[in-house]
């Protein structure tokens, strides 16, 4: 399964010289930097973020020889660190920076906290940190390793405490999304070519395994589970009817709508998957007699990530997404549908029936109608993005929307104002994008154009 814990490995940095009397003073900028990295551990921390230091792996634990990069690289490796913060206590040392960074191979933030003001006395210069951040910067170009910068800021700034939050959520994109494993249930719908994708380039470019899951063993699993374990199931339907206005169904079919909820999670355990592109129409329900939209919308909530119709890249763009949100927020299957009859820039957000259950709007009837879930999406900002593929090369698209009052439909939906609708609209006319989006709660364009900077086979685009 999906891993939203990040461990960051900090390294701070000073100038491998001679000191000049007061000038790149050693003292000063061990101090420095032995002070920032506690405070920034203290204060960034969170349960699902922490921080891999250098005690115990050199003596003063800032890195300034490059003949300490060996020793603080294994020191990292062997500690599972996702990524590398280099921080400039004085000038630096670009050379041992650059070096740790290649040798680690992990997303790199670069930042260095501001200096003060000159001596009043005779006027010297004890660290110039900025300064040292040209010279690192310019040798991580030069060494083809991309880095995320924040501007030079004092510890206690907004900006460098926005910008660490911004750099985590990357991070944890970036380790999700190389070496993740998508089950393949099915094909895909006859008719929907949009959705066809090339699971040979996926592995080449991505490490992305596809993992078949042929029909004929989900039915029989399906049909087994039915078999015997009838109580399990009782007590699904049970509470599927707390959650829902079941629209006269019977228990015998709120049973077999459940049993998808122990199916999959079955499925994902087995097959140590950490999402499903699933053939749902209209192969599921010709195979058992039942719909799955429903169960999805549970499922999602317990974190797990099932795409509709045979869609690969939409399971990509929603594991992109959950993990922005450190696995806090479950995204969104819904597809640019129609525009809205009177709101100008206003589109539907629509899919069949399977959004997550817990982003119903609490002043609505939340039904399940003809086995689909049926409920428009609670008010929000959200995000909205789509990887897809064109003759060989990725692109991802993304953009943010906020939630609108519009007429009733059925399925499960949101209606959504954008910026600039007909840009949208030209984008998935012109390609190469399908209607199948993702959305999610939250503003997370800006680390998804940064997490493109890590993975450089796929394009940032936006509108």
């Amino acid at each position: 399964m999906l891993d939203y814990n990040v461990k960051i490995g900090i390294v701070p940095l000073r100038r491998d010289c001679t000191p000049r009397p007061g000038q790149f003073n050693w003292e000063i900028a061990e101090e420095r930097g032995r002070k920032t990295v506690e405070y920034i551990k203290n204060h960034f921390t969170t349960d699902c973020v922490s921080f891999v230091d250098l005690k115990g792996v050199i003596d003063v634990e800032v890195l300034w020889s490059c003949d300490d990069v060996d020793k603080v690289a294994e020191h990292f490796r062997s500690n599972g660190v996702d990524s590398v913060f280099l921080i400039a206590a004085n000038f630096g040392n670009e050379e041992a920076a650059g070096e740790l960074a290649k040798k680690v191979g992990k997303p790199v933030l670069l930042w260095g906290p501001q200096d003060d003001a000159p001596d009043k006395g005779d006027g010297m210069r004890y660290t110039d940190s900025q300064c040292g951040l040209f010279g690192i910067s310019r040798q991580l170009m030069r060494m083809n390793v991309p880095f995320t910068y924040i501007e030079n800021c004092p510890v206690e700034a907004k900006k460098l405490a926005d910008g660490i939050d911004s750099f985590v959520r990357v991070t944890c994109a970036v380790k999700n999304f190389k070496g993740m494993r998508i089950g393949q249930i099915g094909l895909r719908p006859r008719p929907f070519c949009s959705v066809i994708c090339n699971e040979g380039q996926l592995m080449e470019e991505f490490d992305i395994h596809m993992v078949p899951i042929n029909l004929a063993v989900f039915q029989d699993k399906y049909n087994t589970l039915v078999r015997e374990r009838a109580e399990e199931l009782k007590q699904g339907a049970d509470k599927l009817r707390r959650m829902y206005d079941l629209d006269k169904a019977s228990d015998e079919l709120a049973e077999k709508q459940y049993a998808f909820v122990l199916l999959f999670r079955e499925l994902f355990e087995e097959f140590k998957l950490d999402a499903i592109s699933a053939e749902c129409w209209s192969a599921l329900q010709l195979l058992v007699g039942a719909m799955p939209c429903t169960a999805y919308g549970i499922l999602a909530d317990e974190g797990y990530i099932i795409s509709c119709e045979g869609d690969t890249h939409a399971a990509m763009t929603q594991v992109l997404l959950k993990s922005m949100s450190l696995g806090k927020k479950p995204p969104l299957f819904g597809e640019f549908t129609i525009r809205h009859p009177e709101a100008e820039n206003t589109e539907l957000l629509w899919h069949c029936g399977q959004f997550a259950y817990s982003v119903h709007r609490e002043d609505q009837p939340c039904r399940c109608m003809n086995m689909r879930e049926n409920f428009e999406a609670k008010s929000s900002h959200y995000t909205v993005a789509r990887i897809d593929q064109d003759h060989g090369k990725y692109s991802v698209i993304a953009g943010e929307c906020d939630s609108a009052e519009g007429p009733y439909t059925n399925g499960t939906y949101i209606w959504a104002r954008f910026g600039n609708l007909d840009a949208w609209e030209r984008k998935l006319i012109e390609g190469p994008y399908i209607h199948h989006v993702s959305e999610i709660e939250g503003s997370f364009t800006k680390e998804i154009k940064e997490f493109c900077r890590y993975v450089p086979n796929i394009r940032f685009d936006t509108v």
